[in-house]
């Protein structure tokens, strides 16, 4: 029996099971057909939020972000840049502090940018403040199991 992955599609939110040994290739979702993985940070609202983050049996990295933030917005192209280098072994996120403030009040987000990284739904690391894209990537390899790059 092949081992496999549960990945949320970031369209409709139906839960996939990929074979881990295809989950380099992405894959579609099995009701809608979209994409799994876009190499591109998925918007979170409080409308996909909690399932694409307790969905999935791979981390989420999740980026606490504000419009009027200015290390925010000089971070924003180094998420995408991340975004095409950890998918489909890490699924990204961002989220507008200002339009969801009870999900950023939830897991104390007090300084922003902040970094979370979810596995099962709980924060497994976290961290305040712009990254580059290095050690944004090396940040977050380090608190995954599976190799990404």
């Amino acid at each position: 029996m092949t081992n496999s992955t549960l990945v949320s599609c970031p369209l409709c939110l139906t839960t996939n099971r990929l074979p881990d040994d295809r989950l380099g290739e992405g894959g579609t979702c099995g009701k809608c057909g979209a994409p799994l993985f876009n190499q591109r940070p998925v918007e979170l609202t409080s409308h996909n939020f909690d399932k694409l983050i307790t969905s999935n049996d791979i981390p989420v990295l999740v980026d606490f972000w504000a419009s009027w933030c200015g290390p925010c917005k000089m971070m924003a192209p180094v998420f995408e840049q991340a975004a095409q280098q950890l998918e489909p072994h890490v699924r990204l996120g961002k989220l507008n502090t200002e339009n969801e403030p009870e999900i950023a009040a939830r897991y104390g987000i007090r300084s922003i940018p902040t970094i979370a990284l979810f596995k099962n739904g709980k924060i497994i690391a976290q961290q305040a403040g712009a990254m580059d894209l290095g050690n944004l990537v090396a940040w977050t390899n380090s608190y995954t199991t599976k190799s990404t790059s």
